[in-house]
């Protein structure tokens, strides 16, 4: 057994748990590892979060605010913060990748936009860190930096770096410009379960900040794990524009916001596929190369149609970025 596999085994003794299984629940991009605790009666998810390199604090403090806002929440059964463990409610093995399909979409979504309402109307997060243009700028240097540079080989020209910073510069004035709101920050098909009482389960949400109102909107719809026709989620995200609308979160035309809304998922498309790229070359998970080429689909095809962002739909196109992540997602 591991170091921590001892600390985890020695504290669930001391706190009574007999004749119980440990296995792995989910995968996660980061130091965390998510364990399923079960009983002949009963399951719950174990936290592991080594102190090293992950905190437990923001994870306690975004729950109790999730909970408080009457969002479903894991509730923090036991906790052992010395060595970065928590149990968790058990939310089962139903995400919402799973779950959605043709004939599942409309209620799944439904159920997700308002939890995302609350979300924005209730949890004050003036207490969060801030989405400020440092953090913007961290994200967005991912993509150039482990995805460009490490993973493709690929060094800009003067020239295409003069484009890539004015890309980035409008990238934070749009997400700035926007209402500043509580933002999850991770708002997706793999982080929300389907459960059968207020619906989603909502999960990975210990990186929250106070951000743009429609960070959390284009994480769901323009998910990187699964793919909607365009027309579709343009519709979904008018829809959350009436609602936001309606509970005075927002105050611009429809146009406006839409356009917020895909500069939006470019800032955010850019910082998954260098996230992406990280995993792989640091962390040795190969397992989201294949979620690149669809990632990289919606720079390119939000990009073309963006008049701030044709550079970045020029540089796709002339370093043929399409053709290559395909080559190396298939292996």
């Amino acid at each position: 057994m591991s170091a921590r596999s001892t600390l985890l085994k020695n504290w669930l003794e001391q706190l009574g748990y007999r004749n119980y299984r440990l296995n792995s629940a989910s995968e996660d991009a980061s130091f965390r590892a998510y364990l399923r605790l079960q009983t002949a009666a009963e399951s719950w998810i174990v936290m592991d979060a080594p102190p090293d390199k992950e905190s437990c604090d923001q994870f306690i403090t975004v729950a109790d605010k999730l909970r408080a806002a009457g969002l479903n929440a894991p509730e923090i059964i036991a906790r052992n913060l010395d060595h970065g463990f928590l149990i968790l409610t058990d939310f089962g093995s139903r995400d919402y990748l799973s779950q959605l399909g043709p004939q599942t979409e409309a209620p799944l979504y439904d159920d997700a936009l308002a939890a995302l309402l609350l979300m924005q109307s209730r949890i004050d997060a003036d207490d969060l860190p801030r989405y400020d243009t440092a953090l913007l700028q961290r994200e967005m240097d991912l993509f150039h930096d482990w995805f460009l540079g490490k993973l493709m080989g690929i060094t800009l020209d003067q020239a295409q770096q003069a484009s890539w910073q004015s890309i980035k510069q409008a990238l934070v004035d749009n997400a700035l410009a926007q209402p500043q709101l509580f933002v999850h920050r991770d708002y997706h098909s793999r982080n929300l379960m389907k459960t059968g009482d207020n619906n989603p389960g909502i999960l990975d949400f210990q990186d929250a900040v106070k951000g743009p109102i429609t960070y959390d909107l284009v994480s769901l719809l323009r998910d990187c794990y699964i793919a909607w026709p365009a027309a579709r989620v343009e519709q979904l995200a008018l829809d959350y524009y009436e609602f936001a609308c309606a509970n005075q979160l927002v105050d611009v035309e429809a146009e406006q916001f839409i356009r917020w809304f895909n500069l939006m998922g470019i800032q955010r498309h850019l910082k998954a596929i260098g996230i992406f790229s990280r995993l792989k070359i640091r962390d040795a998970k190969t397992g989201y190369l294949k979620d690149i080429p669809r990632t990289l689909e919606y720079l390119r095809q939000v990009s073309a149609g963006e008049q701030s962002m044709l550079g970045l739909s020029t540089m796709i196109e002339q370093l043929q970025l399409a053709k290559r992540v395909d080559a190396l997602a298939a292996g």
